[in-house]
């Protein structure tokens, strides 16, 4: 019988989205219910994305019309985090950005001195930083000028190590992690990550919110980004089974999550 206290415990559920509580625009069984649930057990949710391609804005809309109760307090991406990161770390950098339209548009909004336009032009010949980004509006242009400034010296950040993105139909996109490969093996020189696993994701939002990263929760469906993040925040982890992780992976995994569930409807069950 699994003892599930210290997940009840838990004040602040940060949930993964793609496999999680959905895929694609198909919603899983439960997620909604789940979700308007919470505050009524006296627990509060952020939805924790290592995708980049949007802004947090737009998840906002994005949630809201497949039917989740969403406000802007309640989503964080690894764009937003890449943000933050930027000025603690980097304040007055210049910034090289390879990424989407909405990730330029995000770090734009956290006074970041980004080096290139919206679709990846720039003059400049140096730069102090390289971000990479989840970018489903990916020209050769930009590999070429993040490489280029890459082996000149530039700091080389990336927003998730992701390789790549689940789609419904069992496809998948070539996600961050993947592009960061190809500029690896181009330029000899890996990227610090900022979104999950890097427990910053979590230490910044108990530091948002007050709570104890002890009473955090996260749960999702990929063992080296939902559940590592936990793990190397000293979160709660709860992995789900709906997305990419199957049984056999889970076997071979050396840290297990705390806590493993078909769904998320079996969590709304647990939590209820």
């Amino acid at each position: 019988m699994t003892d599930y206290t210290k997940l009840r415990d838990c004040e602040l559920f940060l949930f993964d989205m793609d496999g999680t509580l959905y895929l694609g625009d198909q919603v899983y069984e439960g997620a909604i219910a789940l979700m308007e649930a919470l505050p009524a057990l006296g627990k509060r949710y952020i939805y924790l994305t290592n995708n980049s391609s949007r802004a947090g804005a737009d998840y906002v809309q994005r949630l809201r019309r497949l039917g989740f109760p969403c406000q802007e307090e309640n989503v964080f991406t690894s764009g937003m985090a890449v943000g933050q990161y930027l000025n603690q770390n980097h304040p007055d950098a210049s910034v090289y950005l390879a990424g989407t339209r909405a990730f330029y548009r995000e770090l734009q909004s956290y006074g970041i001195r980004l080096v290139n336009d919206e679709e990846g032009h720039t003059q400049a010949d140096r730069v102090d930083v390289v971000v990479q980004g989840f970018d489903t509006e990916l020209v050769y242009e930009k590999l070429e000028r993040a490489c280029h400034f890459l082996r000149r010296g530039a700091v080389f950040l990336a927003a998730n190590p992701d390789w790549v993105c689940p789609m419904p139909d069992d496809e998948v996109l070539p996600d961050c992690g993947s592009i960061c490969a190809l500029l690896t093996a181009a330029s000899g020189r890996e990227p610090r990550y900022i979104g999950k696993p890097d427990r910053n994701m979590v230490d910044v939002i108990s530091q948002m919110t007050g709570i104890d990263n002890r009473k955090i929760c996260a749960v999702g469906d990929r063992l080296y980004t939902d559940i590592a993040v936990a793990q190397n925040a000293g979160a709660v982890s709860v992995l789900v089974l709906s997305g990419e992780t199957d049984q056999r992976m889970l076997a071979e995994a050396q840290r297990k999550p705390d806590y493993v569930l078909p769904s998320v409807k079996e969590l709304y069950e647990v939590l209820k």
